[in-house]
């Protein structure tokens, strides 16, 4: 039912000040501009709701906007933001909903007839003030936004009421109903976070799933309303506080608590009760879906006319791509203007673009709200693309791709027939152990990465089907929803199936498998015991799959995020057709930024040399060389470094040795003190004890002996309108020693750069740069060349060229030290290694006998009986157990199996003890592999 108020409700403005802090005034001339705030409780229908107001010093009306802010957040979360539009000319309200801060009620998940009345009433309130600019008496001109739970809001705020002039959604929902209970399949994880936020409102707690203040469900922030003081943005804020009543009729129960069942926290019992019923069933009922789809923005769609900016992210499991696809179709079907924006982040972390996208919302204000046509509100449709990582901070680019319109997620489809016959496999009793794909809350943004071959996912053998394409003869850019046809038959004793469809981006070598985004489809299909064919609609990406890549569907019965049948049941999956991939080409991709160091560092560099130059003749005396260790690369003896002004160290009592020839990889977990140890090797820095000598020569700053030492440390900044060669030799005329001496076409040859060398280096791949910056490195040909996490940002292909880069660069008998946090690109490439943790040498020697040596035995597990069927993963009891027994010191599961380290027993022993405890032994033999040496090495830390 839609919420019929009078165009002009009565407001009484009955103002009891209970406190007012002083006014705070800029005190310089280039400070940002004032902006003045009040705090007032506002009671409405029996609810008060805490809120703040922002104004700037402009004379005169001016427009208003609303901000919301995410579930389980607060007013709080979104006051930088509302500062910030107060001083580009807005009168900001921002409130805390019921339930949530110091407002009072009782959560009703956006319930027309509490959250949505509250709204409106905001908006009576809006009108009456005489700063607001008024379309005509009780109507002001005003703009509603927010993210998650707050982008919901502005969505229904706009369908139930006719006086809200435009909209800027972020990161929410269309159809509760749909995001929660996908394809008729329960979403535990999200929901049961959602449930866990509600109990703690008001308590300080969040759903902790990556949002930040001022984006989504702002993990952290304090739930008071705001104290006085200047605000996080600069310039002075008027705080001042009162209550104000809104008068209305208030709907029967409004702000009451109904007996409801335990543990509900301030959710309404209906919503409780909801959930409890959901969540023990597994799967929703009819009155759960009309429930979520009358309270989502969905229900009132036809009457959404107003200007809609859609941000939606693309690292979202919660509200997914799919979401903002029915918005903007719906709305632009009502003729209302919309713009789509598909972010890197989202709910399951990732960068959230807090300041571009807030830029873009006053912009989208300005040119809706003001009525300024000059305002520049961006693309139809804009999507970000990871370009890279930024060696500066180890985040990820981002770059711009546009379309002058919103293409859908089905736009310019091509075929990618897939291969393989029709595969059975097993959904599990309990519906465990579960695949993994998006974890909420633990992804850490890696969904965001999945284009630079990052990410985490997980099946287990026996319980998927795959059907794989053939490799890719060149790039392909998905940007949409994926489609294909299957037949699905069931066991299940109702004929059903739960499956989960997700489309994987497979590496040249056949095993190196990326999910985009993480995402995976859930699908429930009924009337299956004789089989039924389905269309799967894939998750919504935008995602390059490279040239020599393929793409592999994998059809699971399980997925963490989901609830999938008790039961257990056998599934069989036939593909039907080919894979349909959506690649929108009417995008155009735009390169991205260039940051301050890339043209900044060859500055930078030339100032410092000129310095090194002139401070040279200052320095005292170098100790003596020596002369038995002229032959040998280097020489670490007693090293030492403490923190700046602390007793702590960085780098402590660390000795080892490294020969011509050898590939030395530099291991430690973060903190280990491997970047210490390079800088104070490059002379960056000089070591409180101990001292580094190379080629016999002691190693301090402007060193002589420094000229035989090339480093690739951070990245490298070029000159983006130069080519590659142009580049090179430059950087070599900075260093003032002859042009003969620089070996150029040697150091290209090694780096295999071929004709790329003449092209600007803005159009370099991340690849191209990294091997420009070791050829930059190797120019000289250096007898010792150090390089710091080399592979950064690169793809398998490009991984493995950097590789054999190194290995051809050390056969000549010249040295390379290289860190690194991939341990397999470590033990391919290396022939010596030196493991440091908390700053002192763990182990140091060849390769095969760091991975060879010890006590430390790998056990191989059966994955099948004799006659076929799948083994189940040895339970944790079990593993603790072996772990437990008489001369075992530990034992812990790999991908490989059982890692066992022996503690006095032999492996005789340990093989009669694992065949009496039945554990399906297959061999017994030493660990192998670098990363569980290096595991066992350093106690389990992170490389």
């Amino acid at each position: 039912m839609r919420l019929r108020l009078p165009r002009w409700a009565a407001v009484t403005a009955a103002l009891t000040v209970l406190a007012g802090a002083g006014t705070w005034t800029a005190v310089a001339s280039d400070d940002p501009p004032p902006v003045h705030r009040a705090d007032r409780t506002l009671d409405v229908d029996g609810v008060r709701l805490d809120t703040s107001y922002f104004t700037g010093d402009d004379d005169g009306r001016r427009p208003a906007v609303l901000l919301g802010h995410g579930f389980g957040g607060s007013k709080d979360d979104v006051r930088a933001q509302a500062e910030g539009l107060a001083r580009e000319g807005y009168a900001v309200l921002t409130w805390s909903a019921r339930g949530f801060g110091a407002s009072t009620g009782e959560i009703g998940l956006n319930d027309p007839e509490h959250e949505v009345r509250d709204v409106s009433r905001l908006i009576d309130w809006l009108a009456a003030r005489p700063e607001v600019l008024l379309d005509e008496a009780g109507d002001p001109r005003v703009g509603v936004s927010g993210a998650s739970y707050g982008g919901a809001i502005s969505l229904l705020a706009a369908g139930h009421d006719p006086r809200v002039d435009a909209i800027a959604p972020r990161i929410t929902y269309w159809n509760l109903a749909d995001a929660l209970f996908p394809d008729g399949v329960f979403k535990k994880l999200w929901a049961g976070i959602f449930f866990s936020a509600g109990n703690g409102a008001g308590e300080g707690m969040r759903p902790g799933a990556g949002d930040r203040p001022g984006t989504g469900d702002a993990p952290g922030a304090g739930d008071g309303p705001a104290t006085g003081g200047a605000s996080a943005g600069g310039g002075a804020t008027d705080t001042d506080t009162a209550t104000t009543t809104v008068t209305g009729k208030a709907p029967a129960g409004s702000g009451t608590a109904a007996a409801k069942p335990p543990a509900c926290g301030r959710f309404t019992a209906e919503l409780c009760s909801l959930y409890q019923r959901v969540a023990v069933a597994g799967k929703p009922d009819d009155a759960a879906r009309a429930l979520l789809e009358a309270r989502s923005p969905s229900a009132v769609g036809d009457r959404i006319k107003v200007p809609a900016l859609l941000v939606q992210g693309q690292s979202d499991s919660l509200f997914t791509l799919a979401q903002s696809d029915a918005m903007a179709r719906t709305l632009a079907a009502n003729g209302a203007p919309v713009a789509v924006d598909w972010t890197s982040g989202g709910h399951d972390g990732g960068d959230q673009e807090a300041e571009r996208v807030e830029r873009r919302v006053g912009a989208w204000f300005d040119r809706w709200l003001k009525k300024d046509a000059s305002a520049d509100t961006g693309p139809a449709f804009r999507v970000s693309r990871t370009g890279g990582v930024d060696s500066t901070n180890g985040r990820a680019t981002t770059r711009a791709a546009t379309a002058d319109r919103y293409p859908g997620l089905a736009s310019g489809t091509t075929d990618v027939p897939l291969g393989g016959a029709p595969r059975t496999f097993a959904n599990p009793p309990g519906g465990a152990p579960p695949a993994v794909s998006a974890v909420p809350g633990l992804g850490g943004g890696l969904s965001g990465l999945s284009s630079l071959g990052v990410g985490l996912s997980l099946d287990f053998p026996g319980q998927h089907a795959r059907f794989d394409a053939k490799p890719q003869t060149g790039a392909l850019r998905i940007t949409g929803a994926p489609t294909v046809r299957v037949k699905v038959t069931s066991t299940a004793a109702d004929g059903s199936a739960v499956l989960f469809a997700k489309v994987y981006d497979v590496g040249p070598d056949g095993r190196q498998q990326v999910l985009p985004a993480q995402l995976v489809a859930p699908v429930r299909v009924e009337d299956a015991r004789n089989g039924r064919s389905v269309t799967l609609t894939l998750p919504a990406i935008d995602h390059e799959v490279e040239a020599g890549h393929r793409l592999r569907l994998v059809v699971a019965a399980t997925d963490l995020g989901y609830a999938s049948p008790a039961a257990p049941a056998a599934y069989t999956v036939a593909v039907e057709g080919p894979l349909t991939v959506p690649t929108a080409p009417g995008l155009t991709t735009r390169a991205a930024a260039l940051p301050w160091w890339v043209w900044g560092l060859p500055l930078i560099g030339l100032a410092v040399a000129a310095v090194l130059l002139l401070t040279a003749r200052r320095r005292a005396a170098a100790p003596a060389p020596a002369p038995e260790l002229a032959a040998v690369p280097l020489v670490i003896t007693g090293l030492s470094k403490k923190y700046k002004g602390g007793e702590r160290y960085s780098v402590k009592d660390l000795s080892f040795r490294v020969e011509q020839g050898q590939v030395l990889g530099l291991l430690g977990p973060n903190g280990a003190g491997k970047t210490t140890t390079l800088r104070m090797l490059m002379g960056l820095i000089a070591p409180d004890e101990g001292e580094i000598r190379v080629f016999g020569q002691a190693i301090r700053p402007g060193a002589p002996v420094l000229s035989r030492v090339g480093a690739f440390v951070e990245g490298a900044g070029f000159l983006p309108h130069l080519s590659g060669r142009e580049n090179l030799d430059l950087y070599w005329k900075a260093t003032g020693r002859p042009a003969g001496d620089a070996h150029v076409d040697e150091a290209l040859r090694i780096a295999n750069l071929g004709g790329a060398l003449e092209r600007a280096v803005r159009t370099y791949s991340q690849g191209m740069r990294q091997r420009l910056a070791l050829a930059q490195a190797m120019l000289g040909l250096p007898d010792l060349l150090i390089l710091d996490e080399p592979t950064n940002g690169l793809d398998p292909p490009q991984i493995r060229e950097m590789r054999e880069v190194m290995i051809r660069y050390a056969a000549g008998g010249r040295t390379v030290i290289v860190s690194s946090h991939l341990l397999a690109e470590v033990e391919q490439s290396c022939t010596h290694l030196v493991v440091m943790d908390r700053g002192q040498l763990v182990q140091a020697g060849p390769v095969a006998e760091i991975t060879g040596s010890g006590d430390t035995l790998l056990v191989t597990l059966a994955e099948r009986t004799p006659d076929g069927a799948p083994l189940p993963v040895l339970p944790d009891a079990l593993v603790e157990k072996i772990g437990a027994l008489p001369g075992v010191g530990s034992a812990a599961r790999t991908d490989a199996g059982l890692l066992v380290r022996l503690d006095g027993a032999d492996a005789t022993a340990l093989i009669g003890e694992l065949v009496r405890l039945d554990v399906p032994l297959t061999g017994v033999g030493p660990h192998r592999r670098l990363e569980d040496a290096f595991l066992t090495l350093i106690g389990g830390g992170a490389a």
